[in-house]
């Protein structure tokens, strides 16, 4: 539905010609989103509200396990289903355009950040420099939604000052992977 519903609105031809879901990568891209959803989008929320020590060890073991994974995945491809962007990329993007900023400290999911990892933090970049998503990215309120608004984590509210991350740094993804 989404890749034809609201052709009307788009600007662009190339815009009514996006598929963010085509055909013949929905297998692909569903198998992706059930795991990256389990794992990673809500691991990091399976992290940060867990109420005891071995839930916060499970989570983190599996949503590092899934990082990982899409490391692995993003050192063969330049985006996670191949040349092209699709929803399982953006569905990643959200929560690693907030990993770093919030995740690693508010959730404790700090084994490693995303900088850390070459091919994340490369595809993060590509991503937040694409057309419509650096642009819909407004870092200040992830930061002081998350650290201002969960009061059983943060009771005072204080919201950190850093990281100090800069997400127009050049990547290679575009030549990598042509």
């Amino acid at each position: 539905m989404l890749a034809s519903a609201f052709n009307e609105f788009c600007p662009t031809p190339e815009a009514k010609a996006l598929d963010l879901y085509p055909p013949a990568l929905r297998e692909k891209i569903d198998e992706l989103n059930e795991w990256i959803y389990k794992d990673i989008n809500n691991g990091v929320y399976r992290s940060g509200f867990a109420t005891t020590q071995e839930a916060y060890d499970k989570a983190v073991r599996e949503l590092f396990g899934a990082l990982d994974r899409v490391e692995e995945i993003l050192s063969q491809h330049r985006y996670l289903t191949g040349p092209c962007i699709t929803e399982a990329d953006i569905r990643l993007y959200t929560t690693l355009v907030r990993f770093d900023l919030v995740y690693v400290g508010h959730f404790k999911c700090n084994k490693k950040r995303i900088v850390d990892y070459p091919n994340m933090w490369g595809y993060l970049r590509d991503l937040y420099n694409t057309p419509g998503f650096g642009e819909t990215t407004n870092r200040f309120h992830i930061e002081h939604h998350y650290q201002g608004s969960h009061i059983q984590i943060n009771p005072k509210g204080i919201v950190a000052i850093g990281p100090d991350i800069d997400y127009s740094v050049p990547h290679d993804r575009a030549t990598r992977f042509h």
